[in-house]
This record gives C-alpha cells, structure tokens and sequence, in this order.
C-alpha cells in the first residue's frame, strides 16, 4: 500500500462524554444529565476519526492496552488506516463533561498513555510520499516519554520528508516554567504550530489573546506557519509576515470535544491537497463547526 500524505502519530483513548450541567455540583450529591456518548477519542484519535469522515487517505500510528476498552477503541477506527501498538495495561479513559454553551472540562486516567514508547513510534514512521506530505504529533503531555522526545520526533520526521506540525494539548500539571520552555523548543521545531487561545496564552504566559498570538507569530521562523483556534470566533495564522483570519458561523452547540482536533484534519488535509492557508483555515473552521453541531458527529 502506498504511503498516504497524511500521517497522524499521538493519543486514543476512550472518551466518555456528558452533560451539559450549568456549573459544578456540590459534593456528596447525584444530579442527571440528559446525554452521554462513549466514543473513540484522545486529541490524535479524533483527528483521524476526522479524517476517515471526510474520507481523506491517512495512516495513523498509536497504542492502547490489552483490555476490553482497548479492543472496543481500536474496532472504532478504520483498520487499513491503522498501525497499532497493544501495551500489557489497561486502556486510558477521559470523562468529558460538557457545561451549558459548550465548554468542557475533562478527567482522565493515566492507563496505556503512561507507557507510550517513543521508540514504537519512531520504528512505524515511513518515507514521506511525493507532493506535499503531513505529519501531526498530538497529545504529547498525556504521554511521559513521546513528552522527552518530541523535538527529536519531529526531527526525525523532517529527515524523512515529512512536514510537521504540533498540537500538544494542555500539560495536565499547567503552564509551568519547564513546560512553557519545552513547548517554546517545540514550536520552535514544527513546521506547523496548532494551539488553541487559550494555549497560546499559557505558554506565552500573556493574559490577552490577540497578545499571545502577536507573540508567538513574531517569534516564527521563515516557512513556518502559526495557527490559533478561536473557537465561536473562528481561527487566525500567520505565515512569513502575513496575517489570515476566517469567522465562524453560527451553530447549535451539541458538544465542543475534538473541536480543535477535528480542525486539525480538516486544515491538514486541504494543504495536502494544495490549498493556500485562507482555504485550509476555512474547511478546518467549517469542518469543525459542522461536527460540534451535530450528534451522532458527521464531518461533511
């Protein structure tokens, strides 16, 4: 089989979605929430869902336990988009409890992320195909060692043809001094930089988002591409001194878990196809509004 030119190498795990409460219970009592989904996630597992829904040749390399969680995940992905890795433990599983407009807040086990090998990933990695060709490392702060070796992941990615991006996610212990400094390396390594405002503001460690962005956009090296996610307002990015912007439509919020993932594959895939950065950051927002609006999701 031929390499497709998108690869997609971080975190699945299992993800329990809820809700929507307004505001926090108190301790010690049970309310009823009207909806819950288990569903296949984790931020590199929901871009390639994404990507499978918009029909987009992808090869997607990640690891789960050897538990019944872990057999149920990986039934929900494409099998001949797949190289999986099976670890001795139980599977990770996030709790999404999704608040009234939307937002989200999320509890997860440690289980198979904790043991994620970087050298797994390193040893799945192909050649790059001809034409513009994509790799996206996500969920790296879930992940102890792929965290450690991250920069020279995307290195190594580089070295064999690949053009690289990054979306982390948000480190479970805060925007510590040492995780400000190694995303700083990170973004300093990519090709593409994908982060939320509110990522960009804790690893600029600026209050304001239009702050964060202008910082993080100056410190940019030639060829390389910053974008930030905005959620209802859309997403921005900056590219070799110039500035793109595109708004998002209004929709019916059902729940905003992957939002920024689902973005990714969709962003990702129309610059494979050659798109400019206006179009991609266009189909990312559609492609995401579409998927946060609808239950069960659909991409197209």
């Amino acid at each position: 089989m031929s390499v497709p030119p998108l690869l997609v190498l971080g975190n699945a795990n299992v993800d329990l979605v809820m809700g929507e409460v307004d505001g926090w219970p108190a301790v010690g009592t049970e309310i009823v929430v009207e909806r819950s989904e288990m569903r296949a996630g984790g931020s590199a597992g929901n871009t390639a869902l994404a990507l499978t829904g918009l029909g987009v040749p992808h090869l997607f390399v990640a690891s789960t336990g050897n538990d019944p969680n872990g057999g149920w995940l990986r039934e929900r992905f494409d099998a001949a988009c797949c190289h999986w890795i099976v670890d001795d433990c139980d599977t990770t599983l996030t709790v999404g409890i999704v608040h009234k407009g939307g937002d989200r807040a999320f509890f997860t086990t440690p289980g198979h992320l904790q043991t994620a090998r970087l050298s797994d990933l390193r040893a799945r990695i192909p050649a790059a195909p001809a034409g513009p060709a994509f790799a996206i490392v996500s969920g790296g702060f879930l992940m102890p060692e792929i965290e450690a070796g991250t920069s020279d992941l995307l290195g190594e990615l580089q070295e064999k043809g690949w053009r690289t991006a990054i979306d982390p996610g948000w480190p479970p212990s805060g925007w510590t001094a040492e995780k400000r400094s190694l995303m700083q390396a990170w973004l300093a390594r990519a090709d593409i930089a994908l982060l939320n405002d509110e990522e960009a503001m804790g690893v600029t460690g600026l209050v304001a988002p239009h702050a964060a962005f202008d910082r993080l956009a100056g410190d940019l090296a030639p060829g390389c591409l910053l974008v930030v996610k905005q959620g209802v307002a859309g997403a921005r990015a900056a590219a070799d001194g110039r500035r793109f912007a595109v708004a998002a439509p209004r929709v019916e919020v059902v729940d905003t878990v992957g939002a920024g993932d689902t973005f990714n594959a969709a962003f990702l895939a129309a610059l494979a196809r050659g798109t400019d950065v206006a179009q991609a950051l266009r189909a990312g927002v559609e492609c995401a509004s579409r998927a946060i609006s609808t239950f069960p999701r659909r991409y197209t």
